[in-house]
């Protein structure tokens, strides 16, 4: 069985310890949640566990969870109790419009693969469970699915969110090794692939690193937070650098509403009915398959040949691999 990781343990002694005080009906004493908490039970002193109860009691109010404190009884002051007000907590009813459904019910599907696709289930049956219908037959078809299977994924992830800068081994392009330290700002899915971004402490400039070429553990090197990201950052601005020259313009036919991500690189614009509107977008080849592809039945490559036949050779792949035909 793996260890289970210090911030782990942390979130669940937090999670428990809001439970415990939501659920009272009483203020409870600071020596009842102790000898009811695993966590705090297992403190080796009093001291420790009353450094682990400030901390943790703190910490929760730095979040917004308002804990009341409550003399217990008046015969004696110096004992007191604790409670969390469910009502002061309880988030009001939650309603959403047909097309928030539909964007909740396509970003639960493209992190199936993913290594939180886990709390993404759970999210969907907690609406379920409060009253949201949500038809998860929307996204049939071809659709975008958010991989994760790059090894540095989960240390990278968790080191944006900490501020905390790392360290790692990077293949370049050319296929040379080089130790990179960065303060990592945002982890960013572009065109199929996943990137870094953030600032090259060595070269003392914003970079871009794809999580396919790194090589070996990622370490984390420095104090979490101790870092900020400048406000705006961009993650696109910074990898938009790294894809190749456009090879002309490409031709696409779009239905309204979607291809958001072709239509902000168009050239020329023009509606054709009310349904279908054509885009004309530099044309990479490879990335705009791939965004083509990704939007399924509501995009049609037009031009260049090389375009359709890049997008009709991955549909016919996707048709086959799900046991399809391959018109």
């Amino acid at each position: 069985m793996s260890p289970v990781s210090p911030s782990a343990e942390k979130t669940e002694r937090l999670l428990n310890l809001i439970l415990a005080l939501k659920s009272a009906r009483r203020p409870v004493s600071k020596q009842k949640l102790r000898e009811s908490l695993p966590a705090y039970a297992a403190a080796s002193s009093d001291e420790a566990f009353d450094r682990m109860f400030e901390r943790d009691k703190d910490e929760l109010r730095e979040m917004g969870i308002p804990i009341t404190t409550t003399v217990i009884d008046v015969l004696f002051d110096d004992e007191v109790g604790y409670r969390i007000d469910a009502s002061e907590t309880a988030l009001p009813a939650i309603s959403f419009e047909p097309d928030e459904v539909a964007a909740l019910a396509l970003a639960a599907r493209a992190w199936s693969t993913a290594s939180i696709s886990g709390a993404a289930s759970a999210g969907l049956r907690k609406l379920r469970m409060s009253g949201v219908e949500i038809d998860e037959s929307i996204a049939a078809g071809v659709e975008p699915r958010i991989r994760t299977r790059e090894p540095a994924f989960e240390a990278v992830h968790a080191a944006v969110a900490a501020l905390q800068p790392i360290t790692f081994d990077y293949r370049r392009t050319d296929g040379a090794l080089s130790t990179r330290h960065i303060q990592p700002w945002a982890l960013t899915n572009w065109h199929g692939r996943w990137y870094v971004t953030g600032f090259d402490l060595d070269r003392q400039d914003e970079r871009a690193f794809r999580l396919s070429r790194f090589e070996g553990a990622v370490r984390r090197k420095g104090r979490a937070g101790s870092y900020a990201v400048p406000t705006g950052h961009v993650p696109e601005v910074a990898l938009e650098a790294q894809e190749p020259d456009p090879e002309g313009i490409a031709v696409i036919r779009l239905r309204h509403g979607r291809g958001h991500t072709l239509r902000v690189h168009a050239t020329a614009t023009r509606e054709l009915d009310g349904r279908w509107a054509e885009v004309q977008v530099p044309y990479r080849r490879g990335i705009t398959e791939r965004d083509v592809v990704a939007l399924g039945t509501h995009a049609v490559a037009v031009s260049p040949p090389e375009l359709v036949d890049g997008v009709v050779a991955a549909l016919r792949g996707a048709a086959a691999a799900n046991g399809g035909g391959t018109r």
